[in-house]
């Protein structure tokens, strides 16, 4: 059974943090790539950030890097998004991906959570 289950989001005041974790059902995550998107109100899903399997190689967009970090555990399949010096831009719906490619795009990736939210005040 293919399962990503995003937790964490919740209500910060801007320059707080927030852990985002997504569990992952065996078949999806062993092997594969891991990443985060966002969709703001509006606006489309971009890409946040991505993780290899062996967590040796990560990648984040550009207007997070610096703040935002990827991690997984493998032993409990799951994939974390540290998310420091929050702002207000920040406010999205985060959604966990899994996929055996190596891209930023939605279409490359092949399952999806249900996504958390994630509100930043100022």
């Amino acid at each position: 059974q293919v399962q990503l289950v995003e937790s964490g989001g919740g209500l910060v005041q801007a320059g707080g943090s927030l852990r985002l974790s997504c569990a992952a059902s065996a078949r999806t995550f062993k092997g594969n790539v891991m990443g985060w998107f966002r969709q703001a109100p509006g606006k489309e899903r971009e890409f946040v950030a991505r993780i290899t399997w062996s967590g040796a190689n990560t990648y984040c967009a550009d207007s997070v890097k610096g703040r935002f970090t990827i991690s997984r555990d493998n032993a409990k399949n799951t994939v974390y998004l540290q998310m420091n010096s929050l702002k207000p831009e920040d406010t999205a719906i985060y959604y966990c991906a899994a996929t055996t490619h190596w891209g930023t795009e939605e279409y490359e990736y092949d399952y999806w959570g249900q996504g958390t939210q994630v509100t930043v005040s100022s």
